[in-house]
């Protein structure tokens, strides 16, 4: 039997309806095949009812923008990365004007918020002895530069394989005091584990370390390629060094199997990072005044891949699901002010939402209701998660305050799961996305998720269908993320669900924020209790949240 943790205060149903206590819902589901309006209609009309909005956010729609994503990133000549949508590439300049064009278009008031990123040139890592061989690598966020030839120095590598296998490699200051680093090139060598790539990374250059390579873990086949990935997060505390953090060495990434070469005894190798270039990209902001302009309903999702691929799942799924939405809701005359995001360098560590609250006043702030946040919607070996705003699955980690209100986006989205008979599972509230910025800006917040490099289980598998011992999405971070790499189903399901959520605050906050509004116009729907999650995460899982940028 699938263990469910459910909220004994929450069940039955609800009539949900706007004025003194509610949230509206005027809902008519559609069937998950529902078609547009003929000829076109959907552009020219209001959609402001839950059956015409669903009606008209259909999968081909959302389909047709990651085709877009995917041409954009086929047809990229970058000099330096072609083939991708990195932030800082012209693959990345041409995703904006296709977003910003189609919004534009549509009505909406769009703005081009510049962002400086960091760019990084293509890296080298060559073993010279025992071995001699070139190794594919890359650089990590908060790199510094240099050319370093020298010896490597192994710090506490782990070779055991198996999922229970525990790496601690360069997580503390006493894994490199048993090293002599008193030469002019030393390159320390530590492997991926418990603890965050910046602390490792602030440890070896304290220690002396004049250069660190990164080695994937190689416990199991998903740790086993090229790790390239955030280097700016530390674990608390370290004194000195809260984070973020930048090095002023060279820290470059490797496969598992290139690491345990350059672990052998008398190993030495040559590292050479490029200066990085500061560049300038944009976030695009889209925004449809409400009746009430101190009530803004945002919804957002990044816009880059990584330098390997093309990033139509991570995260072309959750900017083609949010274009979509904007698109047919361009003709709603809403109650509360909507704006959508398009986040730049969320790959070199949530770059582009940081710097966008950064830059808005407190005033500005507080005219926020809520964020909802849409990062991987579409996995191709899916699960169906809701940040757990509420913990009933997942205490939030230390440092994460989870905003008043967000429980109660949470419950939009499990009950909409709910209302159409889908399960769906938690996933840790943990900052790890372009949400951290708003919630570290006390501004509620939810969102989807369906999955990265974690490994789905049997129990998920019965659940959700897929196949177990398989990664939610077994192509992040890789070039293989392709137009391909999808489930219809989920992005499908979850593009509604973006839909719905955004309609439904468009026209009333007041669970979130006690802000009164008005009737989703249409027929009432009575939307049930949310039937909880399934339960298929260990605790300590953090809910399918793999991304890199962590240990």
């Amino acid at each position: 039997m699938v263990k469910r943790h459910t909220r004994s205060a929450r069940t039955g149903t609800k009539a949900v309806a706007a004025g003194a206590g509610g949230l509206l819902v005027a809902l008519a589901l559609p069937a998950t095949t529902a078609v547009a309006a003929p000829g076109g209609g959907c552009e020219h009309r209001s959609n402001d009812t839950y059956d015409e909005l669903l009606e008209c956010v259909t999968l081909e729609g959302v389909r047709e923008h990651q085709a877009e994503f995917q041409k954009i990133a086929d047809n990229s000549t970058d000099p330096v990365y072609p083939g991708t949508r990195a932030a800082g590439t012209d693959g990345y300049a041409d995703s904006v004007e296709y977003v910003r064009g189609l919004l534009e278009e549509a009505g909406y008031e769009v703005t081009l918020d510049p962002v400086e990123i960091t760019f990084n040139f293509p890296a080298v890592l060559r073993q010279l002895t025992p071995t001699e061989a070139e190794y594919e690598t890359g650089v990590f966020t908060g790199s510094g530069s240099g050319e370093v030839e020298g010896q490597v120095i192994p710090v506490d590598i782990n070779p055991e394989t198996g999922e229970g296998a525990v790496s601690t490699s360069g997580c503390e200051p006493e894994d490199f005091a048993a090293f002599d680093w008193s030469g002019d090139a030393d390159i320390a060598l530590v492997q991926r584990g418990t603890c965050f790539f910046g602390t490792k990374a602030y440890h070896a250059e304290q220690a002396g370390a004049e250069a660190v390579v990164v080695m994937n873990q190689g416990n199991t086949p998903q740790r086993e390629e090229l790790l390239v990935a955030d280097a700016t997060s530390v674990d608390a505390p370290i004194p000195g060094a809260p984070g973020p953090v930048t090095h002023g060495i060279p820290v470059v990434g490797a496969s598992s199997q290139d690491g345990l070469s350059l672990a052998e005894e008398g190993s030495t190798a040559y590292v050479n990072v490029l200066p990085a270039e500061t560049r300038t990209d944009h976030n695009v902001i889209a925004e449809l005044p409400g009746e009430d302009p101190d009530n803004v309903v945002m919804a957002g999702a990044h816009l880059d891949s990584v330098i390997e691929g093309p990033g139509i799942n991570d995260n072309g799924s959750g900017s083609a699901a949010i274009l979509e939405t904007a698109l047919m809701m361009a003709d709603t005359e809403p109650q509360n002010t909507l704006r959508f995001a398009w986040w730049a360098a969320e790959e070199q560590g949530l770059v582009g939402s940081a710097d966008y609250v950064a830059g808005l006043s407190q005033e500005e702030r507080d005219r926020i209701a809520l964020y909802t946040n849409y990062d991987m919607v579409g996995s191709p070996n899916y699960v169906f998660m809701v940040y757990d705003a509420d913990q009933s699955t997942f205490p939030a980690p230390e440092g994460v305050t989870i905003p008043e209100g967000s429980e109660a986006v949470e419950d939009v989205y499990e009950s909409y799961y709910t209302a159409i008979g889908e399960p769906y599972d938690d996933t840790e509230f943990s900052g790890r996305s372009d949400y951290e910025a708003f919630i570290l800006a006390d501004i509620p917040s939810g969102g989807l998720f369906t999955g990265a490099e974690v490994v789905k289980t049997e129990e998920q598998a019965a659940i959700w269908g897929g196949t177990a011992g398989e990664q939610f999405d077994p192509c992040y971070h890789l070039a293989c993320d392709t137009y391909e790499n999808n489930d219809d189903h989920a992005l499908e399901v979850n593009s509604d669900l973006i839909a719905f959520a955004m309609l439904t605050f468009a026209y009333s906050t007041e669970t979130v924020n006690a802000v009164p509004g008005k009737p989703v116009p249409g027929r009432p729907f009575e939307l049930p209790e949310p039937a909880g999650p399934e339960g298929t995460f260990a605790e300590e899982g953090g809910g399918g949240l793999g991304h890199d940028h962590d240990a």
